[in-house]
């Protein structure tokens, strides 16, 4: 019986971006330097805001990360109009934490100052990589030099709270690359960095024109060695891709990790709600296609997906969310989020302690090193057995943007 109701977060999808980047296989929709229908948009969120108004049942909201895409694009006055929106419509805890995705560009930079002053108190910059021919073979429109301005200008705006995110496992790199990006990235001191590998999803131009990628044993290497560097300049790895300083880790990220709830407005966005009245989790997806959401937004059908979880579901999603923390979880988190006894796992717990996977300290489950470098091979112990011998493959939790997880 789920007795207590997790934090609630907020997630907005803002899904345009100048430019698709080849690797990307989130509900991104190139633009180019083309106008699109900002306005239009931020109307169909206050509708799909309202529409959510009834699920939120008088909780208060902890976090709201704003994603895409990219919402850097948005102008601070129609950013203003959907906080201000947010603020009349529910309750904000006192020190809630609001991010922005920002890509690196000096017509976005120069908005940072207007965002801080909306109340957004947290910067999530997609550098990517310090070197520009990793950078043009990404695809990305920014180089070195414009995202150095833009984490400058950030700063000078007065955010405290930046995140840095970086890729490694890029096409040719050297170990000794990936180790330069994240000296450059650690020389602008910020509290917060993002550092994960590279993979070739389906439905990407790269799947398609598969670029040529560091052999296994030098990513392996990567890893290793950025951890190292991470850790010795004081960025505390929490999760498997996320290092941040102590008190600096990303709220929002943390409540997914933790199998809290969040509401998912914009086109393609996930959400997963707990109700307690019914003793039933919830996980939800809204229509993908921007112009279909617009004119959805605010009526049932907007909902493409809704799945009720079952045990076993719940059971699963639960660790493949808190094993991806370096401190794991507690018999107490695992009891309250899901309402299932701990017992229930036991059998697997042992298994994984004996293979070295999983450590246990009185009421603390967490993965050892091992275990976490062999994450989805320790997961396949929570999968249910019909789908395991059916070989089905193992994916992350959705974020609530996307179809697939997106790692911060």
């Amino acid at each position: 019986m789920v007795n207590h109701l997790p934090p609630l977060s907020l997630y907005v999808h803002l899904p345009w971006c100048i430019k698709k980047c080849p690797y990307c296989d989130f509900n991104s929709h190139g633009t180019g330097h083309d106008p699109f229908p900002e306005a239009g948009y931020v109307d169909a969120l206050i509708r799909d805001l309202e529409f959510e108004l009834h699920s939120m049942r008088d909780r208060q909201i902890t976090s709201i990360f704003i994603g895409g895409g990219t919402p850097s694009l948005f102008s601070a006055e129609a950013l203003q109009r959907l906080f201000s929106a947010i603020r009349s419509r529910t309750t904000l805890s006192a020190d809630i934490e609001i991010t922005l995705e920002a890509n690196p560009g000096t017509v976005e930079s120069r908005r940072f100052h207007a965002y801080r002053e909306i109340g957004i108190n947290r910067l999530s910059v997609g550098v990517q990589s310090f070197n520009d021919r990793m950078l043009q073979r990404l695809g990305r429109i920014h180089d070195a030099k414009t995202a150095g301005e833009a984490i400058r200008t950030a700063t000078t705006a007065g955010f405290e709270r930046i995140n840095l995110d970086l890729m490694y496992g890029l096409p040719d790199q050297t170990i000794a690359q990936a180790m330069d990006d994240i000296g450059q990235a650690i020389d602008f001191a910020p509290v917060h960095l993002s550092w994960y590998q590279l993979t070739i999803e389906p439905n990407t131009v790269f799947y398609k024109e598969q670029p040529v990628l560091p052999e296994q044993d030098t990513i392996w290497e990567m890893q290793e060695a950025g951890q190292a560097m991470l850790g010795d300049t004081g960025h505390q790895q929490y999760e498997i891709s996320a290092y941040a300083r102590p008190g600096y880790q990303c709220r929002h990220n943390l409540n997914y990790w933790e199998f809290g709830d969040y509401l998912g407005l914009g086109a393609g966005a996930h959400g997963k709600l707990t109700v307690a009245a019914e003793d039933t989790i919830y996980r939800y997806a809204r229509h993908r296609l921007p112009e279909r959401y617009m004119q959805l937004a605010g009526q049932p059908q907007v909902i493409t997906e809704q799945k009720k979880l079952t045990q076993e579901d719940i059971v699963l999603e639960f660790m493949m969310n808190t094993l991806r923390l370096t401190d794991g979880f507690t018999s107490t988190l695992f009891t309250e989020r899901t309402g299932l006894p701990l017992a229930l796992v036991e059998a697997q717990f042992n298994q994984l302690v004996t293979k070295g996977w999983l450590e246990r300290h009185n009421t603390v489950v967490k993965p050892t090193h091992a275990g976490q470098n062999y994450l989805n091979d320790l997961l396949q112990y929570f999968m249910p057995a019909t789908e395991t011998a059916a070989g089905e493959s193992l994916t992350m939790a959705p974020h609530p943007g996307e179809a697939v997880p997106r790692l911060y």
